[in-house]
């Protein structure tokens, strides 16, 4: 409950979220959570989350106070159990007014859909402990009942260890592996096929390891073989798993036919078509039944004929509900992924062709959260300047937004085009005062943006020279490293960007590169690791600049700072920006 209540302030950008809930959900083993944790929510709060129980639906408002306490905005979705009982609600609360939009309603009611389905688990969970419990007491009442009640335990003890293990996963082979790793010593199967349905076909979910999943032991279960290469079937084919889902029930498939009943089926390989070495055998189709729709089917497939009891089809029917939930939670999170990285790729600038330049970037996405963050380079024409004759030159910006999600993506896609902007309001202007009409109008329009950045610009002054003035504002020092290797750190900077702090005068700094030069640019997710030093990194950052062959391609280059210097567990996104000066 707690994590949900952090994700929410986070995905919201509020500082309190808590899940509030109903007697019956708590007698269920769940435990009302407040993030940040020993945080005490204000009476008005918990007022607002009542109202939502009492109400039954969402309530999204702000309140300005005056007589009745201080101003609060307050959001609550109501968490609803499996048979539509209420178990209580998912609330945000804000010190300040806000106007909530849509994107707002939609992210708690999604982050609302996970909680309850977290929620109904536990209670599964409950219920097989107490079935388990049950199990236990006969065991002492009835021991010629010993072998029976020793499968009952098992199959408990399996159910209480796929409640528990498939509410961690976090992606679709992560599913697969963990279900692999449940049923592999329990229940046995020799094969196991996840498909999922995909635009009116069924698709295979790769074997997350060549030949199949470990089975305790060390002893090979064998996978589908050539999973990875067996192309998609349509969902109205004859196969059984397809009729599984279509039906949405189970159906259990013996080869040979042990009977001619509905759900034996001849004349062709059992379950799927990657079970095409299954000659002989018991398949069963598990539909996965998600919130809306059945998204695909889980089949288990024994070489020797296998029983399908009443108990065993509990087992197995409970096992792909708990499978469903952890698919669908996979699905939402790829979805979310891959949309955040379309959003930062969309965002991230084509360097231009300039006479005298070479340019190159890279940017390397965090390794959690939503893989995206505020990082950003840009580089474009600047606009000439009143009175001049000739081109204004180059501009060029890397940037850090504080924050790794995609609040922090959308953000800094607001400063990069703003700053574009400062520059084509002021030509002639140096980068400096552009830095300072940023904060101006970020100040004016509300914008909470913070962060660090570096604004330069670049002119030809000549002879293959070209003169660099830029402003820091916080950033890591950019290295400058001339033609005959030796490496200059510029450290001359300002306060970081912040939508707190009052805009002051800034400060601009100057150098001339002579042809020969790399000026490299780069953001902290390069030089910072926890438990590192970053003067260290930064160290070695400088000696492979230096020690770089002068004429290797600047994005070779730059490959192999990243591969050298970042940090192998990749917790921020990093940026590398380099501008060589051409001999002429």
């Amino acid at each position: 409950m707690n994590r949900f209540a952090r994700l929410a302030t986070r995905l919201l950008a509020v500082p309190l979220g808590l899940v509030w809930l109903e007697p019956a959900a708590e007698a269920a083993g769940a435990v009302p959570e407040c993030w940040p944790a020993g945080a005490a929510p204000d009476p008005a709060v918990l007022a607002c989350c009542r109202w939502v129980a009492e109400d039954g639906r969402p309530r999204f408002l702000s309140h300005a106070g005056g007589g009745d306490g201080p101003p609060f905005a307050f959001g609550g979705v109501p968490l609803i159990g499996g048979s539509g009982e209420l178990l209580g609600v998912l609330a945000v609360a804000d010190r300040d007014l806000r106007a909530w939009s849509e994107d707002d309603v939609r992210d708690l009611s999604d982050l609302a859909a996970a909680c309850s389905a977290q929620m109904r688990m536990r209670s599964r969970s409950e219920t097989v402990r107490q079935a388990r419990e049950a199990a236990e007491d006969a065991a002492h009442a009835a021991a010629g009942e010993a072998t029976r009640v020793h499968e009952l335990l098992n199959r408990s003890e399996l159910l209480l260890r796929a409640s528990e293990d498939l509410a961690g996963t976090s992606g679709l082979e992560d599913v697969r592996r963990q279900v692999g790793d449940l049923v592999g010593g329990d229940l046995g199967p020799a094969r196991i096929d996840l498909v999922l349905v995909r635009q009116g076909m069924l698709h295979h979910v790769p074997s997350p390891v060549d030949g199949g999943f470990a089975a305790p032991g060390g002893a090979g279960v064998a996978g589908t073989a050539g999973v990875t290469g067996t192309e998609a079937f349509p969902l109205g084919s004859d196969w059984p798993v397809a009729r599984a889902v279509r039906e949405n029930r189970m159906i259990v498939v013996h080869a040979p036919p042990e009977s001619g009943g509905a759900d034996a089926t001849a004349g062709r390989p059992p379950a799927t078509p990657a079970f095409d070495a299954l000659d002989h055998g018991t398949a069963v189709c598990l539909p996965l039944r998600g919130t809306h729709d059945t998204l695909g089917a889980l089949v288990l497939g024994w070489d020797a004929p296998y029983g399908i009891g009443v108990d065993e089809r509990a087992v197995l029917t409970t096992l792909a509900g708990y499978t469903a939930q952890a698919v669908e939670r996979a699905l939402h999170l790829d979805e979310r992924v891959t949309v955040a990285r379309q959003l930062q790729r969309a965002m991230l600038t084509e360097l231009p062709d300039v006479p005298g330049l070479e340019l190159s970037a890279l940017y390397r996405p965090a390794g959690q959260h939503d893989m995206v963050g505020g990082d950003w380079y840009d580089a474009y024409p600047l606009p000439v300047a009143p009175g001049a004759d000739a081109a204004g030159g180059l501009a060029l910006t890397v940037g850090d937004i504080t924050g790794h999600d995609m609040r922090a993506a959308s953000l800094m896609g607001q400063v990069r085009s703003m700053l574009r902007q400062a520059d084509h309001d002021h030509p002639g202007d140096g980068p400096d005062q552009v830095l300072g009409a940023l904060e101006r109008a970020c100040r004016r329009l509300h914008l909470p943006a913070s962060g660090t950045a570096l604004h330069a610009h670049l002119t030809a002054t000549g002879a293959g020279h070209w003169l660099l003035r830029w402003s820091n504002a916080g950033h890591p020092a950019p290295l400058l490293a001339a033609a005959d290797g030796t490496v200059e750190s510029l450290t001359e900077h300002d306060v970081l960007l912040h939508h707190a702090l009052e805009p002051g005068p800034r400060t601009c700094a100057g150098r001339s590169l002579a042809p020969g030069s790399t000026l490299l640019l780069y953001t902290d997710g390069l030089v910072e690791e926890p438990g590192g030093d970053i003067e260290d990194n930064v160290g070695r950052l400088a000696h492979r600049l230096a020690t770089a062959p002068p004429d290797v391609p600047l994005d070779v280059l730059l490959r192999s700072l990243l591969d050298a210097v970042a940090p192998r567990d990749a917790r921020d996104d990093a940026v590398l920006f380099a501008v060589r000066v051409c001999a002429p």
